[in-house]
């Protein structure tokens, strides 16, 4: 099987090379073997001089000039104007194609969408087809979360929740669980409003998560709620399930990243392809420091070797 694994550099001003350094003096021989870089390799190269970290990379300029080699390989691409987007671009074509499992993407800046997209997750799940299926989930062994909708206005929310959408999105969540993890996942659904609006009859969640969540225990998930976002992780009963889903990705990602920090990742569920990035971003005010930590991409290319 074709184990071949992709990182894209994401954002050049950005602590990527460094975390990328830092990672790969901790990451496995045999996990080493089976990596390339997607990205500059003059800029990766002078980066890493001025870190003063010392690492082996080799350049190739094609897939074919691959080779098994604990060295860094990188797949060189030249800055050029959308040079973010030439590189998840070759990333994607690589994995369609099934030259690669699946890729790393490292932080980007969301501007480079120039407001058409959202964000990488929403830009890969136009590119793959599957806009309404697909799924951010940031994950951790003793816990994941989901939400509903991701980088949307907080106005906006409401008006773009709906039954069709829920129930897609928790049967993504539900498949990957049991086909990549080979387990039957519990799954907590928090509701849109403050206390769940008290359940009134004209609340989203009496006329629009309620329905869902009785549709899909019909079919045999093992599915809960909705429960109030206030709660859900104030006490360890959290760590019954395995993942809690939200309606919106404010409502569950600030408590998430208290709870676990650099220890999580950000998968995208529903694609053709395995993707995932570090949960964390540019940090631009931390360039050049070689401060930067490095956990959340280690766990990223543990993970992606494991499903």
């Amino acid at each position: 099987m074709n184990k071949k694994i992709a990182i894209v550099t994401g954002e050049p001003s950005s602590i990527n090379s460094e975390i990328i350094a830092k990672s790969w003096k901790k990451t496995k021989k045999k996990y080493k073997k089976n990596i390339f870089l997607i990205g500059s390799y003059s800029l990766i190269k002078k980066q890493l001089k001025k870190l003063k970290i010392k690492i082996p990379i080799i350049k190739i300029n094609s897939i074919n000039e691959f080779i098994s080699s604990t060295s860094l390989k990188i797949f060189d691409v030249p800055l050029q104007p959308n040079y973010i987007l030439h590189c998840i671009n070759k990333a994607h074509m690589l994995a369609t194609k099934k030259k690669i499992i699946g890729f790393i993407n490292c932080p980007v800046s969301k501007n480079i969408f120039k407001s058409k997209y959202s964000g990488v997750t929403e830009y890969l799940a136009k590119k793959n087809g599957v806009k309404d299926s697909a799924v951010m989930m940031i994950y951790n062994k003793n816990l994941s979360v989901v939400p509903i909708s991701t980088h949307i206005p907080v106005r906006k929310i409401s008006q773009n929740l709906n039954k069709k959408l829920i129930e897609k999105k928790i049967i993504t969540v539900n498949n990957f669980y049991r086909n990549k993890l080979k387990r039957k996942p519990k799954i907590a659904v928090l509701g849109l409003n403050p206390h769940n609006d008290e359940f009134r009859p004209r609340s989203e969640e009496k006329k629009i998560i309620i329905p869902v969540i009785k549709k899909l225990k019909k079919k045999r998930f093992d599915v809960i709620g909705p429960f109030s976002a206030d709660t859900i992780f104030f006490n360890k009963k959290k760590y019954i399930y395995d993942i809690i889903v939200g309606m919106y990705h404010d409502q569950v990602l600030p408590s998430y990243k208290t709870l676990y920090g650099f220890d999580a990742i950000n998968v995208t569920l529903g694609l053709k392809y395995i993707r995932i990035s570090p949960d964390h971003g540019i940090a631009k005010d931390m360039v050049g420091l070689n401060k930067a930590n490095p956990l959340s991409l280690i766990k990223a290319i543990e993970f992606i070797f494991k499903i």
